[in-house]
């Protein structure tokens, strides 16, 4: 569903803008995300993991500090100081409104942010931290040479990814002055540390000095191929995968429930999500997954294509058709991998088709068997494969029956 928009106020008194991302069904657990240094709650890494997490029943807070986007104040007074009273804001907003937050996320800056400040939140049982810095002085190598006239001339006007920022002194006093290692140490909270080896913002070496200076319960996740601010949707979604799958261990989150439109067994349903232009969510039984279309098609690749999920089924229903047979057989298949892929060819171009003129549909199975089986076992095999019930669906006469349920409200 659509975010919520709302504002809260930090504490200056000053308006930050919001917005909570809840599933559709009831709310398992909260969680609040911090985005990374100059960049926004409509971040689209943060909308992505925010998104994903909702899928898991997880509501997520995210917000845009003091003087960024749409909140009130100025961004040369901020410091990594009024970042963490910001955050504890936040947490007190939710507090009231929804649930306390359990599990605090940040994103770059933002992850070393929620470390400093979730020994202000005592609800809070997990931690996550995505492409953090050991240090928040890291931050001051973004202003490359800029450091020492920020020193002597008290404030200075630094760009930014393209975008121009006053920098304050007290900035870099504020942030010298941390001391996150004792923050880390004293942490007592389940801690969770994504970040890429090939980050060339933010080394790996700074999630092994996280790593090494907390305690346990902790857990690393290498985010290997992704970049600083993850641009890739693949990995966003991924890492909310994880982390909602990580945090049942340590979170007393109520067993997930089927949303509002529940599906009859051995129903599909498929809704749009409203992310993007071709997102779906899938419902199938207990399971729940996205489907999309690659970015190159205008979707966010947040799952598999309707192609790909048809592929998909073929090839699953064909793996499992052999080993029944197999082990019916007491055949000695150890492993089976099948491989596919679809296109479209003119009708002409296949002798065997019943159709000769304009295009069809191709799909090309390649299957392979590992195990010590003789050629008579494998080609029996082969000709098994045929008989999997999802082919048998698609080389049969199909009847789709379509009609319109009405939603609630709807005219009649």
């Amino acid at each position: 569903m659509p975010a919520e928009r709302f504002d809260f106020a930090n504490a200056q008194g000053e308006k930050l803008a919001a917005l909570l991302d809840r599933p559709d069904g009831p709310i398992r657990a909260v969680a609040l995300f911090a985005h990374c240094f100059t960049c926004g709650k409509d971040n689209k890494a943060a909308r992505l993991i925010a998104h994903g997490l909702t899928l898991h029943g997880i509501a997520v807070l995210r917000f845009d500090f003091t003087g960024l986007g749409s909140s009130e104040g100025e961004f040369a007074n901020t410091t990594f100081s009024s970042n963490i009273d910001d955050l504890v804001a936040a947490a007190d907003h939710l507090r009231m409104t929804v649930g306390a937050p359990a599990v605090l996320i940040g994103h770059s800056l933002g992850g070393a942010a929620v470390l400093a400040a979730a020994h202000r939140i005592a609800e809070t049982r997990a931690v996550v931290t995505i492409a953090a810095p050991f240090d928040p002085a890291h931050v001051a190598g973004l202003f490359g040479d800029r450091v020492d006239e920020i020193e002597s001339k008290g404030e200075v006007e630094v760009t930014l990814v393209g975008r121009p920022f006053r920098i304050r002194r007290a900035l870099l006093a504020d942030i010298a002055g941390q001391n996150l290692a004792e923050r880390i140490a004293g942490l007592r909270k389940a801690l969770l540390v994504f970040h890429s080896p090939t980050d060339e913002t933010v080394g790996i070496d700074n999630a092994s000095r996280i790593f090494t200076a907390a305690k346990h319960p902790k857990s690393f996740i290498s985010l290997a191929g992704a970049d600083h601010l993850l641009r890739r949707p693949s990995d966003a979604a991924y890492v909310a995968h994880v982390v909602a799958a990580w945090a049942e261990r340590y979170l007393d989150m109520a067993a997930q429930t089927q949303p509002s439109a529940d599906a009859e067994p051995h129903e599909v349903l498929v809704r749009e999500t409203r992310h993007g232009t071709f997102q779906q969510e899938i419902t199938a039984g207990r399971h729940r997954f996205l489907a999309d279309e690659p970015v190159a098609a205008g979707g966010l690749d947040s799952g598999p294509g309707p192609y790909d999920l048809l592929l998909a089924a073929l090839g699953a229903c064909t793996s499992m058709t052999l080993r029944l047979y197999a082990e019916r057989k007491k055949l000695r298949l150890a492993r089976t991998r099948v491989r596919l892929r679809h296109s479209r060819i003119y009708a002409a171009d296949c002798a065997e088709c019943e159709t000769k003129e304009g295009m069809l549909d191709r799909i090309e199975r390649i299957i392979t068997l590992e195990g010590e089986l003789d050629a008579e076992q494998r080609q029996r095999l082969i000709e098994i494969a045929d008989k999997c019930p999802v082919h048998r669906t698609l080389t049969s006469e199909i009847n789709i029956r379509t009609a319109e349920e009405l939603s609630q409200g709807a005219a009649r």
